[in-house]
């Protein structure tokens, strides 16, 4: 959202670097080497589908702010939002970053107002490709409900640290109702996904009996 509002060329090319690799240490497994060159948006697809952490740095730089900047940004906009308890202290959300579950429900609502960001974000799979043909990176979303289609799933985003656990922020659409839901602190990998399924058919159940209640 902070590089989209900063008029982020979708369609410019740029280049990885030592500082985005940096910036990146301790999180998930990157596939973005660095001197390879991507466009920033299958950049913004590295980053929103499976969580590569080397892409924000890279993203802020090609929207004109260094890291420091990009972490103003996202506060400016979470200030924005209204969401009081939100404090980012690093672009990748590795290192200090606070929020809660309300507020980061919230600020995916804001996010899907976007055609870009929903448009990757309910993307299951995509392939991204480096300047001049190579390499090939084939991204698949870490959303897995999304990705099962037992549910209509708008999109969302995954995310662990020691401290949070492992958290899971999601959209679907019931019927003509989209909501978001946010589950943070699972003890598994898979809990998080567990638990909107027991919410979803929860409420997909409860749309059911409002219907025939009319």
């Amino acid at each position: 959202m902070a590089v989209r509002k900063k008029g982020l060329d979708l369609d410019a090319w740029t280049t990885i670097t030592r500082t985005d690799a940096r910036s990146a240490r301790g999180g998930s497994r990157t596939r973005l080497d660095v001197g390879d060159t991507f466009t920033n948006h299958d950049l913004l697809r590295a980053m929103l589908m499976a969580s590569d952490n080397r892409a924000p740095t890279a993203l802020a730089r090609a929207a004109g702010m260094n890291p420091e900047q990009l972490v103003a940004a996202m506060n400016g906009i979470a200030k924005d939002l209204h969401l009081k308890r939100t404090k980012f202290t690093d672009p990748t959300g590795l290192r200090g970053n606070v929020s809660t579950a309300r507020e980061m429900a919230i600020a995916l609502r804001a996010a899907l107002t976007d055609d870009v960001l929903r448009a990757i974000m309910n993307d299951p799979f995509q392939t991204v490709v480096g300047k001049g043909g190579r390499p090939k990176i084939g991204y698949g979303s870490t959303n897995q409900p999304l990705v099962v289609k037992k549910f209509d799933v708008i999109g969302g985003k995954t995310g662990f640290t020691d401290a949070a656990g492992y958290c899971y922020i999601t959209a679907a659409k019931f019927g003509e109702r989209e909501v978001v839901m946010a589950f943070l602190g699972a003890e598994g990998k898979q809990t998080r996904f567990a638990d909107f399924n027991r919410v979803a058919s929860w409420i997909d159940k409860l749309g059911t009996v409002w219907v025939e209640g009319q």
